[in-house]
């Protein structure tokens, strides 16, 4: 990908003249309700009260807490129920066979904020289909190492994905199964244990990603002593190091970094072999019943100071233009402590579901689980 230290900080840095949360389209949509389908700590009360004063318009609410959660429900919903939903971009393929999702008419978007490295690179992520785009850049942030400093005092080049598999983090590891097993490609690939092209063979065919997973997953139940606790979205992974007694994991960066600003002995940092990123996006179902409102609710979300609101609530990196500058200092600290140049410049991107992944992924995730 296209990404550099000097591009998202000039993307996060530019501040748009006078921007304005509705645009003259959306005068039409001025009251009403949206339902709103997001991640569980994506759209928080200070933002619902930001928006429903400016426009309004009633937020309804509901939440998931994974990927297929959210892309279940909507299925057997038949595409109706919600009016704007947040799934990751790399499962937009899941989306469209089944007409879960309405093309987005981007003369009612507001496209000039949004960074355009992201408006670009989203597209290869699966943002697209058949020529028309279905989904929007909201978000971007990566899965890297969460630890205890005070345990565990390494320097920035010496972190890594293998770390939580030393005798060392005997009891004192925590991720997500979904993920470790990405993390642990990575980690093996560099090594040459097992070599994946950085982990991009697991999406070339089923016999590749059982030939990679196949020995991750046999990495990992050799040293499952090591294993504190799993976890699977936000709350639990905060929750296996203040309750679970984990003090190194594989974990979002919110987790590492809101455990930084209760305590700085918490550090988030990409590993060596290079930080997973993903990208969040959102879009309008194809059963929508309100679409005026759902495209307010969008350029809503597109506002620099409702996506700095966002960046603070959560610490995830928002798409936006301008974001940084009404995320507050700690985000700006955060995001200069932790995305150094090189860190940026070695990101490892998820890439586009394939149809085989998801299936294929839940079959070794229940191996480690259950072993």
């Amino acid at each position: 990908m296209s990404f550099s230290r000097r591009s998202v900080l000039k993307g996060t840095a530019a501040i748009l003249a006078a921007p304005a949360i509705l645009r003259a389209h959306d005068a039409l949509a001025s009251s009403g309700q949206v339902d709103v389908f997001a991640w569980g700590d994506y759209i928080q009360d200070n933002m619902i009260q930001k928006f429903e004063g400016d426009t309004g318009i009633k937020v309804n609410l509901s939440t998931f807490g994974s990927n297929d959660e959210a892309e279940n429900k909507l299925l057997a919903a038949g595409g109706k129920g919600f009016d704007v939903i947040f799934p990751s971009v790399t499962n937009g393929p899941n989306y469209y066979p089944n007409n879960l999702l309405a093309p987005l008419d981007e003369s009612k978007v507001a496209m000039d904020n949004i960074i355009p490295s992201m408006v670009r690179d989203s597209i290869n992520l699966g943002a697209t289909y058949r020529g028309k785009r279905y989904l929007l850049p909201f978000d971007w942030g990566t899965e890297a190492i969460t630890y205890d400093s005070e345990k565990w005092p390494m320097d920035r080049d010496e972190v890594s994905f293998g770390s939580l598999w030393t005798p060392e983090a005997k009891g004192a590891a925590a991720f997500r199964q979904k993920s470790v097993i990405m993390g642990v490609a990575i980690y093996l690939d560099a090594t040459g244990e097992v070599p994946s092209n950085r982990a991009l063979d697991i999406y070339k065919s089923e016999d590749d990603a059982r030939r990679v997973w196949d020995g991750c997953t046999k990495f990992i139940l050799e040293r499952k002593e090591n294993i504190a606790a799993f976890w699977n979205n936000a709350t639990e992974a905060t929750a296996a190091f203040t309750d679970a007694g984990a003090t190194i994991g594989q974990t979002w960066d919110t987790t590492g970094l809101l455990l930084n600003r209760e305590n700085a002995k918490w550090k988030y940092r990409m590993p060596k072999e290079g930080g997973i990123t993903w990208m969040d996006s959102m879009g309008v179902t194809a059963g929508a019943a309100n679409v005026d409102q759902a495209y307010a609710f969008i350029n809503a979300m597109l506002a620099p100071e409702m996506a700095g609101m966002f960046a603070m609530n959560t610490g995830y990196n928002s798409a936006v233009k301008g974001a940084a500058e009404f995320a507050g200092e700690d985000y700006k600290n955060q995001f200069n402590e932790v995305y150094t140049e090189e860190a940026l410049a070695n990101l490892w991107w998820w890439q586009a579901d394939t149809p085989y992944f998801a299936p294929l992924r839940q079959e070794y995730v229940e191996k480690i689980t259950n072993a």
